[in-house]
């Protein structure tokens, strides 16, 4: 990869290309600290912070970054989901935990002629964790997360999506990072669809160019509900691929007994009772329900009980939703009330 960036460096010089010089020169820069060469980062990104900004159009006088260097399709995220925080089978646990490893230790696999795998595909039903997911491995690495915005991408003009996408990987290549694109299958789709135009076949292929040029320290988490529609060569490049089912019902009663521990008195429910009560679809609608509950139990200020809370906010929550509770036998009774 070393290699690619020094030809790189030495095109954007010899065509005075600064901006191309000085974006290339951080990711020689990113990759030397990723192999723990601290010393040879810190000189390149002196010589790259003393030099002259170019006088073009688009980039401001005092060299803040411009939007169309690749920036504006990011939103750069500081994580602080844990891993241990999440719901995940054993299986899917370990394997991200193996991809953690790899990273912290990438320094030792380098020394074997081995890079870490950094290309993560996560399939599943929406409200299962994929988001989550992203957000706790680039926790866990200590990395920003940065999420494709893709109306900052996608464009109806010919040639110019591909062109976004180049400069957005240019960008993420200058340091570290944990790149998340949710909703992979809008750039990824399967280039045999007849359906699609060619401006998308012409799109998936400068992905699958972006994504094998992508160096090793830049983690690059695709998320996708629909993954019969990938093209079968970008399905390749993940080096992991988990699949995030619809929590059963042994899961998600494990969730609600963790949650319940999170309120002081008695809830008047085993864990059970109440996720048959409330009778979640995901990870996410159980969480929605819970961070309710605590908003709802905050304001209370013990003027109710949890008991009867709880019962309320089990009404107010089917209410919301529309959906019947898979049964009715929830407590009812309510507490008087205060006098005056």
């Amino acid at each position: 990869m070393r290699s690619e960036l020094i030809v790189e460096l030495v095109k954007a010089g010899v065509s005075g290309n600064q901006d191309a010089v000085r974006v290339t020169a951080e990711a020689i820069a990113a990759e030397e600290r990723a192999k723990k060469h601290t010393g040879v980062a810190d000189r390149i990104a002196k010589a790259v912070s003393a030099a002259p900004v170019s006088n073009i159009p688009g980039r401001p006088a005092n060299g803040s970054p411009r939007v169309r260097d690749g920036s504006g399709g990011i939103d750069r995220r500081h994580p602080e989901r844990a891993l241990s925080q999440l719901y995940l089978t054993q299986a899917n646990r370990n394997a991200c935990l193996e991809l953690i490893e790899e990273q912290a230790r990438a320094d030792v696999l380098r020394a074997h002629g081995f890079e870490p795998r950094h290309r993560l595909l996560l399939v599943g039903p929406p409200g299962n964790g994929k988001t989550s997911l992203a957000e706790a491995i680039a926790s866990e690495l200590a990395l920003p997360l940065f999420v494709v915005r893709y109306d900052a991408v996608i464009t109806s003009y010919l040639g110019e999506t591909a062109q976004r996408l180049r400069r957005l990987f240019d960008y993420v290549r200058t340091e570290p990072c944990v790149l998340f694109f949710d909703e992979f299958d809008a750039i990824g789709k399967e280039r045999g669809d007849l359906h699609e135009t060619g401006e998308i076949k012409r799109l998936v292929t400068s992905l699958l160019l972006q994504l094998d040029d992508l160096p090793s320290y830049c983690v690059l988490v695709g998320a996708t509900n629909h993954p019969e529609l990938l093209d079968r060569a970008t399905w390749r490049r993940f080096e992991i691929r988990l699949t995030l089912d619809r929590p059963d019902d042994e899961h998600m009663t494990t969730y609600f007994a963790e949650r319940l521990r999170e309120f002081d008195g008695p809830a008047g429910y085993t864990p059970k009772r109440l996720r048959e009560a409330v009778a979640p679809l995901s990870f996410s609608e159980a969480e929605t329900f819970f961070h309710d509950l605590h908003r709802r139990w905050a304001l209370a200020q013990g003027r109710i009980t949890l008991r009867t809370l709880i019962n309320d906010r089990i009404r107010a929550w089917h209410n919301h939703s529309g959906r019947a509770p898979e049964s009715d036998s929830h407590d009812r009774a309510t507490d008087p009330p205060p006098s005056d």
